[in-house]
């Protein structure tokens, strides 16, 4: 375990050029006085590692220093092949040039680790796309990419619920969620996320960017996410359910209303329970608790219940006999 470990270290120095104590911690999954040992065993065998203190002092390799390390156990190759996302690649215009490097990696593979590889391949399958929905495919999508690759900065005509804007961007990254393609764009020096889908001109700017340092995409976008579904559920709503209704609120719910959901009472001699759950507009939250059916009954706030009474009685005037 520990070759194994060290074998990590100097990997992942190799590849970032750079790394802290923490972040190496974090990676190898050990604290962080073994952290210091490892260092400390590297260096005595000749290892030249030095570290930078301070603040943001870390781990370096000394400059020029290489080492062959192509080994790959069994599972390292079996997850390689899976990282190949076919569908997002091709999207992209990617696709070509992900199969060129699967077929070099397998070509490089010995035979004992190719098979694996490949039957992993064959039985695993991404479809990022929710149930009764299809994946984007946005026009712009391979032009957006080719900027983000090539940190160039673009303006776009966008979209936006509160209407159509002019933007002159710094594309810093790409994200998919649930089918959709989603753009991490920099203006002002301030990160903002725009659906790529509702990008309606585009043009590659013949102007490069640096990249904000310490930019880490995928940080961004969990931070961004959790702050969007809190601010559009501001509000909150007790319910009761039927025994059928908490069944199937995980399927007629999103994700974060789910999780956040709260039992606030034993089922009664019915098998209802009261539950409460954050909601967002009243519009939006009537929605949600119509796809109950009769499954459902809000409680409070009375506002909402008013809305969801008068939104039966429309639908009474429409199926009317």
């Amino acid at each position: 375990m520990r070759a194994s470990r060290l074998i990590s270290i100097l990997t992942i120095l190799q590849a970032r050029g750079f790394a802290t104590a923490p972040e190496l911690a974090e990676q190898c999954a050990v604290n962080l006085r073994t952290i210091y040992r490892d260092i400390d065993a590297m260096s005595e065998a000749g290892i030249p590692i030095y570290s930078e203190r301070g603040s943001g002092g870390g781990y370096r390799l000394l400059d020029g220093y290489r080492t062959q390390l192509n080994g790959l156990s069994a599972k390292e190759a079996e997850a390689l092949l899976m990282s190949g996302l076919a569908g997002a690649a091709t999207d992209m215009g990617l696709g070509s040039v992900m199969m060129a490097a699967q077929n070099k990696l397998l070509s490089a593979m010995p035979a004992s680790l190719r098979e694996g590889a490949l039957e992993m391949r064959s039985r695993f399958h991404l479809d990022a796309p929710s149930w009764y929905a299809r994946a984007e495919q946005p026009q712009y999508l391979p032009m957006v990419a080719d900027a983000v690759w090539e940190q160039k900065r673009i303006q776009i005509r966008y979209q936006s619920w509160k209407g159509t804007k002019e933007r002159i961007l710094e594309p810093l990254g790409m994200v998919m969620k649930g089918g959709s393609w989603y753009l991490v764009g920099q203006v002002d020096e301030i990160p903002r996320t725009y659906r790529i889908s509702r990008i309606q001109e585009i043009s590659v700017l013949d102007q490069h960017f640096q990249r904000p340092g310490p930019f880490d995409l995928a940080a961004y976008w969990h931070k961004s996410t959790a702050r969007l579904e809190q601010d559009m559920h501001t509000n909150t709503a007790t319910v009761r359910l039927s025994p059928r209704g908490v069944k199937w609120r995980e399927t007629y719910l999103s994700p974060y209303v789910f999780s956040e959901m709260q039992l606030s009472s034993e089922p009664d001699a019915d098998g209802w329970s009261v539950v409460t759950m954050p909601v967002g507009s009243l519009t939006v939250a009537c929605a949600e608790i119509l796809r109950f059916g009769n499954d459902a009954e809000v409680l409070e706030p009375p506002e909402l219940r008013q809305q969801i009474m008068e939104a039966i009685d429309g639908m009474k005037t429409v199926y009317k006999m």
